[in-house]
């Protein structure tokens, strides 16, 4: 995990892949469906048994839930839910005329109000009186908090236990224990998939392939409205220690269960190489503090053997610390130059809250600018902190963009940390490059657009010469 500071506004490090398929639903039932199917029949076992038991009418709804995520099978049991005419209790039911008052409500949701604490006082009353399993206290109250940043419906605003904010504090110090693969969610879709595992990695060396959609660690069972930071926390584990994963893969007729013995990962964000034609050759694999200092080292020492061009590499790169994409931008253009659309010379960045007040704005400061001809290669997985990358440079002219359009996450969370240790990530702007676009939900827009080779899109890695996005990369360079 990157560190965080108070506060901090943090880029979040997600980023989506464009599958080409669409995954069979027959073949790929997510385990939200299984698990409400099984919740369904529970709950009509229930409804018989205490029919049979209190002699009463009507139980058919008694305790169900409202609307479920999962298919239409579901949806004749949830509405029953709203035509009960008693409750277990004995209290008396409600008058139409309080129907009515009840029904019109505040047109503002208060946790606070009568109406609201009148239903939560009653379906505790159904859990304390009815709920079978034994309760667990702390994950009640932990449900609880997830649920009001859930009510948001932003993928990006979450809560943190303190054990998980303490985790997310650690500074990142590229070292970590685990299998060695970049994982990501479709926030559409609500899958967990593999970007690509990390050369050389426990991942790779046990057949994990880009694209791999993830249906289960171990015994856990993955549903969509899981946090990505949660399916990592159980991907990663003690070194020497083994995890299975359940994939779902195109073409495989059945599920792969892939076992993977951890290992400490060693992660590298920046490497670089000349290629032929005095070609420089910059691979970004993410943004954390140390990025910088490495991306400069790498211009630098490429520039001092000679490099003609650069080709800075992004694909595939989830994001992460604004404040570190912002001092790279900043190394590679001219302070005095102005973009097509900007406000003043040098701006970089603005982020803007919902009332469309500017909340910051970066701009060049470092006197420094690189000379050179420069390509950005971008695809659908490249998000966030990538987009501000290669969108800045597109904006003052100084990089031709090539590949597939960018994720498009351009919003800004912020870590609070609250008084009990435990914190909320929320969002809290918009960001705008330059020229004054918004990247939200849009991406940017190669001005080359190419899309990688079919039979390369599978590969852990490619060579360089079968790499037709590189190659184009090299071309724009003239």
């Amino acid at each position: 995990m990157s560190k965080h500071s108070e506060n901090s506004e943090d880029l979040e490090i997600e980023s989506k892949i464009d599958l080409k398929k669409n995954l069979n639903k027959e073949s790929f039932i997510s385990i939200r469906e299984k698990s409400s199917s099984k919740i369904k029949h529970i709950r009509k076992a229930m409804a018989l048994a205490l029919a049979g038991t209190m002699v009463m009418a009507s139980l058919s709804g008694c305790g169900s839930s409202g609307g479920s995520d999962s298919d239409s099978s579901d949806s004749s049991d949830s509405s029953s839910s709203s035509n009960y005419d008693f409750n277990l209790f004995g209290t008396a039911k409600e008058s139409d005329d309080e129907k009515e008052e009840s029904s019109s409500g505040s047109e503002e949701f208060s946790e606070s109000s009568k109406d609201v604490q009148k239903k939560t006082k009653e379906i505790e009353g159904y859990i304390d009186n009815y709920f079978y399993f034994e309760e667990d206290d702390e994950k009640r109250e932990e449900s609880y908090f997830d649920g009001i940043m859930n009510g948001l419906d932003d993928p990006y605003s979450v809560y943190y236990t303190k054990e998980e904010y303490e985790e997310m504090m650690e500074e990142d110090s590229g070292e970590f224990e685990g299998i060695g693969a970049v994982v990501s969610k479709d926030v559409e879709k609500g899958w967990v998939y593999v970007v690509k595992p990390i050369v050389g990695s426990p991942a790779e060396e046990a057949g994990i392939l880009p694209n791999d959609v993830i249906v289960s660690v171990d015994d856990l069972e993955i549903t969509s409205d899981m946090e990505l930071d949660y399916v990592v926390d159980h991907i990663r584990g003690e070194k020497g220690s083994e995890v299975v994963l359940t994939i779902y893969r195109e073409g495989e007729a059945d599920y792969l269960e892939i076992p993977i013995k951890r290992a400490t990962i060693e992660t590298e964000t920046v490497t670089y190489e000349m290629l032929e034609d005095k070609v420089g050759y910059i691979k970004v694999e993410n943004f954390i503090a140390t990025t910088p200092k490495i991306f400069k080292e790498a211009v630098d020492s490429l520039k001092d053997q000679g490099a003609e061009g650069l080709v800075i590499d992004l694909r595939d790169n989830p994001g992460g610390l604004l404040s570190a994409v912002i001092e790279m931008v900043d190394y590679v253009i001219d302070d005095n130059a102005t973009a097509e659309g900007a406000e003043k010379a040098g701006l970089l960045l603005q982020t803007k809250d919902k009332n469309d007040n500017v909340m910051e704005e970066y701009t060049c400061s470092d006197g420094h600018s690189v000379n050179l001809p420069i390509s950005v290669l971008t695809n659908g997985n490249s998000a966030s902190a990538s987009e501000i990358f290669a969108g800045c440079l597109q904006d003052y002219g100084v990089a031709k963009t090539v590949g597939t359009t960018t994720f498009g996450k351009g919003i800004v969370q912020s870590v609070i940390k609250l008084e009990d240790g435990s914190a909320i990530k929320i969002t809290i702007a918009q960001y705008f490059i330059p020229s004054g676009n918004a990247v939200h939900k849009v991406g940017v827009e190669p001005d080359i657009e190419v899309e990688l080779d079919e039979e390369q899109k599978n590969k852990v890695t490619i060579e360089r010469e079968d790499d037709n996005q590189l190659q184009e990369a090299i071309k724009a360079l003239d």
